[in-house]
């Protein structure tokens, strides 16, 4: 975790920078461009809780609003970080740099849906459960389910890949976009993709730009594939005496049979909350639990459950038990519940999405359990075991300076491990500020160089949501 981020550009005299705001103010109306302390503070946030304040923000309301503030602030050479509803763990929203916060909450149409094409086209600023809402009228979701889904938008879901649970069984955000719309810094429109499935011509620029945390375009529109809504799903809650023993419980389910829609994991740490909540009943000899879902149709669920179990009963489980509809939903809510209560049980939390293999998933869960203890700070693990991708959360106090100072080397020997089992340092909440110093560990100089080169090829100046991604020590 990078816990000093770049620092903000030099401001803009106080001319200049009263000249593009009132040019931008011409260009779009004066209350889309806001420039008050109190108003610009509100956008210094994340949850990372890290500050950055802009020095003005401009509201989009349409594609042609943004084209006009990027190419307002490429002529000025004024930063721009593009934002949606500033859920993200990693500071990809704030402007650590200074310059322009360009948010698209008001940009929140969901301009088509499509039953016969099973597609969607949306705009940014479309908060993800309104969507899921509304397709879920016409029996159809869209796959991409990350825990922030009550409050997060789709633009922000795109710029980071965020994931969710049902990874497992459906893959990530960029498997489920077709095409996009998004306005490069110099204001021109670019369009990758398009409404169908299978298209090879030229390079996936799609598939590039998600997860390019808004450093290479600005997304005005997405055109998303959708999926029909299963039948009926069935939740089945396994509990362990040890975390090993789940863990390989999580290898045995993904090497054999049908794949499951989710496997969560929790820790003993993650289970004691789940017991406070009152959301379930858990045996205080359980140390670990598997949350797995089943999901197809109504003919077919008994037979999938079924053959799971019979995997299952093969593993030292204390407790394997099939929730009914009603707890299933109590157990959901308060598996996603776990991230925001964390919050209140330590002054701090730093939350890591680390990613390995499945098959090493044993081998990560011990790592991070000696690096608990020896390093003396408690660790609460949960996450999207199904995919090896566990959210590693270290509980600290700000106002402890010893412990502090053991939170860098920690996370070091925490990517370092992760890397050894071949594994990723993010699997969904992305690099922004907070990751930047270790993307050397994990991406080799060719690699590096590329990235770079494109970083400079959709933005030469280096305005784009800069600060972000790769270390200062490789300048873009």
């Amino acid at each position: 975790m990078n816990l000093s981020p770049p620092s903000p550009r030099p401001a803009l005299d106080a001319e200049p920078l009263s000249l593009l705001l009132e040019q931008l103010r011409r260009a779009l109306s004066a209350e889309q461009v806001l420039a008050g302390a109190a108003e610009r503070e509100v956008y210094a946030w994340d949850n990372t809780g890290v500050r950055h304040p802009p020095w003005a923000v401009v509201l989009a309301a349409s594609q042609a609003d943004v084209q006009q503030t990027l190419r307002l602030c490429h002529q000025a050479g004024v930063p721009v970080v593009p934002r949606g509803a500033g859920t993200g763990n990693v500071g990809g929203a704030l402007a650590v740099q200074g310059g322009i916060i360009l948010s698209l909450q008001r940009m929140n149409r969901i301009v088509e849906i499509s039953r016969d094409d099973r597609l969607a086209v949306v705009e940014p600023g479309v908060v993800h459960s309104r969507l899921q809402a509304e397709l879920k009228k016409e029996g159809l979701f869209w796959p991409p389910d990350p825990s922030s889904a009550r409050s997060c938008s789709l633009g922000g879901n795109l710029a980071m890949c965020a994931a969710g649970a049902n990874a497992v069984r459906y893959g990530v955000t960029r498997d489920w976009v077709l095409g996009v719309q998004g306005v490069l810094m110099d204001g021109s429109l670019l369009t990758a993709g398009g409404r169908t499935s299978k298209g090879v011509v030229g390079y996936d620029l799609t598939r590039l730009l998600i997860g390019s945390e808004g450093t290479l375009a600005v997304l005005t529109q997405a055109t998303l594939k959708l999926a029909p809504v299963p039948e009926t799903k069935r939740l089945l809650r396994v509990l362990f005496a040890s975390v090993a023993e789940a863990t390989e419980g999580v290898c045995t389910l993904m090497a054999e049979g049908e794949t499951p829609t989710a496997i969560e994991f929790l820790d003993e740490s993650a289970l004691d909350l789940l017991r406070r909540s009152g959301a379930v009943a858990i045996p205080a000899e359980g140390k670990a639990m598997l949350l797995v879902e089943l999901s197809g149709s109504q003919a077919g669920i008994s037979e999938q459950v079924a053959a799971v179990v019979a995997r299952l009963q093969r593993l030292s489980c204390i407790e394997l038990l099939q929730a009914g509809a009603e707890e299933a939903e109590s157990i959901w809510a308060a598996r996603y519940a776990l991230s925001p209560t964390l919050k209140k049980l330590a002054p701090k939390r730093i939350n890591e999405d680390v990613v390995v293999p499945v098959s090493r998933l044993p081998e990560l869960m011990a790592g991070v359990s000696a690096l608990s203890a020896e390093f003396a700070i408690p660790i609460v693990n949960f996450g999207h075991a199904g995919n090896g991708n566990i959210h590693v959360n270290l509980l600290v106090d700000p106002a402890n300076s010893e412990q502090m100072a053991l939170v860098e080397p920690l996370l070091a020997r925490l990517f370092q491990l992760v890397l050894q089992l071949q594994g990723s340092l993010s699997g969904e909440h992305g690099v922004g500020i907070q990751k930047q110093a270790y993307v050397p560990w994990e991406l080799d100089p060719v690699s590096l160089r590329l990235q770079r080169e494109m970083k400079a090829l959709f933005d030469p100046k280096g305005l784009l949501n800069p600060g972000k991604i790769f270390p200062a020590s490789l300048p873009l």
